[in-house]
């Protein structure tokens, strides 16, 4: 334990450092690069990152070798976002309050995050417009349709209404199965974010750990063709409940027509 502490301690101020570069990139130089530009730096920023926190990212399966689909993954920590940026280029849409987060915050706003602010329907709308408008274009959105974080041990229903856009614009959605294990390949919650954990208090964490391995499981892509978002919604849980071994959530129980969801 003493031997993990002290490597945390010495990558901390790296980390550090690296964060504040971070912000000084998002604000000084990512707006007058290209778009190629902005992604090669972005990915080699996040992949960085997780060499110092220790983190090691595992690939399985392919995604559309095209954009213009919308990547949906189960949500475990702040980590996962960076996980997925390090292997290719994507629009992130996260909740609102995602934007006030110390350093998280500012990072997400500065790679071009979409911010959802909950409740407010003509926000949403007008959002899901841009949502369409960049899948249309070959872009690639990403969400995490749970709208929360778990331990990683299981999966909560997802907000179907995050499905709309990637319907509107005839585009697939992209199931990610996301788990994380120890350095001997067992199941671990060491980077969960949740409850009252502190980003510091989760950082410290993490780099006590030494060594996380986080594996992104690419599955078969869904076809939205004729499908209500409901169905396309129930359709990629399933595949990441399996893929993950985990239970369907509870809501898969239900029967009946395409209910309406209020925005996430």
């Amino acid at each position: 334990m003493r031997q993990s502490r002290v490597s945390g301690a010495v990558r901390l101020p790296l980390l550090v450092a690296h964060l504040l570069v971070g912000l000084w990139r998002v604000r000084f130089r990512l707006p007058a690069m290209s778009e190629a530009e902005r992604q090669a730096t972005v990915r080699r920023w996040a992949r960085r990152l997780l060499a110092l926190l220790g983190v090691r990212v595992h690939l399985q399966g392919e995604a559309p070798a095209r954009g213009g689909y919308l990547l949906a993954s189960n949500h475990v920590s702040w980590v996962d976002i960076f996980a997925l940026l390090a292997h290719q280029p994507f629009t992130f849409v996260a909740k609102s309050e995602i934007r006030g987060w110390p350093v998280i915050g500012p990072l997400a706003a500065g790679v071009g995050t979409l911010f959802i602010e909950r409740g407010r329907t003509r926000h949403a709308r007008t959002t899901n417009g841009r949502i369409a408008a960049l899948i249309e274009a070959g872009g690639v959105i990403a969400v995490f349709p749970e709208g929360t974080t778990t331990q990683g041990d299981r999966l909560l229903p997802f907000h179907a209404a995050l499905f709309q856009p990637v319907i509107d614009a005839g585009g697939l959605v992209q199931p990610v199965a996301l788990r994380y294990a120890d350095a001997a390949g067992e199941p671990s919650a060491i980077a969960a974010y949740v409850d009252d954990m502190t980003l510091l208090g989760s950082i410290w964490r993490i780099l006590g750990a030494k060594t996380i391995h986080v594996k992104l499981q690419f599955l078969t892509p869904v076809v939205t063709t004729g499908l209500a978002r409901r169905e396309v919604s129930l359709a990629s849980e399933r595949a990441i409940a399996s893929a993950l071994n985990v239970p369907l959530p509870y809501r898969e129980r239900r029967t009946g027509p395409d209910l309406p969801d209020a925005s996430p």
